[in-house]
C-alpha cells in the first residue's frame, strides 16, 4: 500500500490556490480523497509531499497531512491484525467510517436475549431467559432515569456507568448488595460479548471489585427432618408435597431436576445398586446419586401414579409456587420456625444427609452436580456437627497421649 499527496494544478480555486489530494493505492487499486486543504502552487514541494513555507499556516498544513498519512497506515495495520481482506475499497470505507455499525448497549442486550430465547430447551431454560429479560428491563429503566434517553451508544459504557448503575440499584431500586451484584453480572456478560467482538476496546469492569455478602444456608436438622418424615398431615396435597421434599432431602436434587426426573434416568450398576444419573438443568453438570432407601420408598409409592405415567416422570411434582406455599403449611404444622422452600431440601441433603455422615467433599460435589468444589465447601462452612466430629478426634488423640 502507498499513500501519495499531490496538488491539482489544473483545478485552481477562486483564491488562486491548488486543492490538495490524497491518493491511496492498494495492490494496484486506488482511490482519491480531496483533503479540503489548498496551497499556493509555488509553495508545494511534490518530492516531500508538503508545503515548503516557513509560516505557521504551512506548519499546520504539514501536520494535518502527516496525520492523514498516519490514519491510513493505522487502518491498514488494524485490518491486518483483524485478519480482514485489505482492498482499496475496505481502506476507503474505514477512512470514512462506513465500516462502523452503530451499536447500543440495550440493542446488544435485546439481541442477546432473543438468541437465548431461540435456544430454550437446547442451551437455556425459560427461567434463565426470563431473568435476562428482567435484567434488560432494569438497565433500560436506569438509562432512562439517569440519561433521559431510550438507549445510549456502546462506547458510552465506562467505569462511571457501571458504578452509577450499582448505586442506582441499591438506592433507587432498594436492592440488597447480592441482588445488585446479580444485575451487574448480567450486564458484564453483555460487555464481554462486546469485547470479544471488538466493538469496544476497554473493559469498563477493569479494576472494579465487588464483594458478595455471605448468606447463611438454611437447612433442617436431623430431628426436624425426621419430624416431617413421620408426620401424617391427613391432607393428601400436604403428604404429597412432603414426599417430594423428603425425596430431595435424600437425593440433593433441585426442584426443576426432580420435576423432570424420568424412569430412564434410574440406572442399576453391576452390583445391583440403583443410581440417579442425569445432567443438572441449571449447569449441565452430570449428577451421580446413589438411591438411598428413603428415596426408593417414595419412588415405589408413586410407581402407579397416573399423572406420572402420562408425563413419563417418576414423581407428580406441582409448580414451584405451590410447593413453597404448601411447605409453609407443613412447617407450621410441624412447629418448624424456619422458612421451608424446595431449595432447603437440597441444602439439607448436602449438610445433614451427606457431609454430616462423612461423605467426602469430592463425592458430595458429584452428587449435587457442582461444577466447582468451592460451591460444595459453602455447605461445609455452616455444619457445626462436622467441626465437633473433627474436634472429638483431636480430643481423643490427646487423651490417648496422656
Amino acid at each position: 500500500m502507498s499513500v501519495l499527496f499531490f496538488i491539482k494544478r489544473q483545478k485552481l480555486l477562486k483564491n488562486g490556490e491548488a486543492p490538495i489530494c490524497m491518493r491511496v493505492t492498494v495492490s494496484k487499486e486506488k482511490f482519491e480523497v480531496m483533503i479540503k486543504r489548498s496551497i499556493v502552487v509555488s509553495l508545494w514541494n511534490q518530492k516531500k509531499e508538503c508545503s515548503k513555507g516557513k509560516d505557521r499556516e504551512s506548519a499546520e498544513l504539514n501536520l494535518y497531512i502527516n496525520s492523514l498519512r498516519t490514519k491510513i497506515y493505522t487502518i491498514h495495520r488494524k485490518l491486518e491484525m483483524d485478519g480482514k481482506r485489505i482492498t482499496a475499497e475496505t481502506v476507503k470505507d474505514c477512512f470514512y467510517g462506513r465500516d462502523k455499525v452503530y451499536r447500543t448497549i440495550l440493542g446488544i442486550f435485546a439481541e442477546h436475549n432473543a438468541q437465548c430465547r431461540a435456544l430454550i430447551g437446547k442451551e437455556f431454560t425459560e427461567n434463565t431467559v426470563d431473568k435476562f429479560d428482567s435484567a434488560l428491563r432494569r438497565i433500560t429503566e436506569y438509562v432512562k432515569d439517569r440519561f433521559g434517553k431510550n438507549d445510549i451508544p456502546l462506547e458510552a459504557i465506562n467505569r462511571e456507568f457501571v458504578t452509577g448503575y450499582e448505586f442506582w440499584l441499591k438506592t433507587v431500586k432498594n436492592l440488597s448488595n447480592n441482588s445488585a451484584l446479580k444485575q451487574l453480572k448480567y450486564l458484564r456478560k453483555i460487555i464481554r460479548i462486546a469485547l470479544a467482538n471488538r466493538w469496544i476496546e476497554l473493559d469498563p469492569y477493569n479494576g472494579l471489585h465487588f464483594k458478595k455478602d455471605e448468606v447463611a444456608v438454611e437447612f433442617l436438622t436431623r430431628v426436624e427432618l425426621n419430624v416431617i418424615r413421620e408426620k401424617d398431615f391427613g391432607i393428601a396435597r400436604l403428604n404429597h408435597v412432603r414426599d417430594i421434599f423428603v425425596f430431595c432431602c435424600f437425593t440433593g436434587l433441585a426442584f426443576i431436576d426432580v420435576r423432570q426426573l424420568t424412569p430412564e434416568q434410574i440406572m442399576t450398576d453391576s452390583d445391583g445398586n440403583e443410581w440417579i444419573r442425569k445432567p443438572r438443568q441449571k449447569t449441565g453438570q452430570m449428577c451421580n446419586i446413589p438411591l438411598l432407601h428413603p428415596a426408593k420408598e417414595i419412588l415405589a409409592k408413586y410407581s402407579d401414579n397416573l399423572v406420572c405415567k402420562a408425563k413419563n416422570v417418576l414423581l407428580p411434582v406441582p409448580s414451584n409456587q405451590k410447593m413453597n406455599a404448601y411447605l409453609k403449611e407443613i412447617a407450621d404444622l410441624c412447629g418448624i420456625k424456619k422458612r421451608l422452600t424446595t431449595h432447603v431440601a437440597r441444602h439439607t441433603a448436602a449438610t445433614i444427609v451427606f457431609l454430616a455422615n462423612e461423605v467426602s467433599m469430592e463425592n458430595v460435589a458429584k452428587i449435587l452436580g457442582h461444577a466447582n468444589i468451592k460451591m460444595t465447601q459453602h455447605y461445609a462452612k455452616v455444619l457445626d456437627s462436622s467441626i465437633m466430629r473433627d474436634m472429638q478426634k483431636v480430643e481423643m488423640n490427646f487423651s490417648k497421649a496422656l
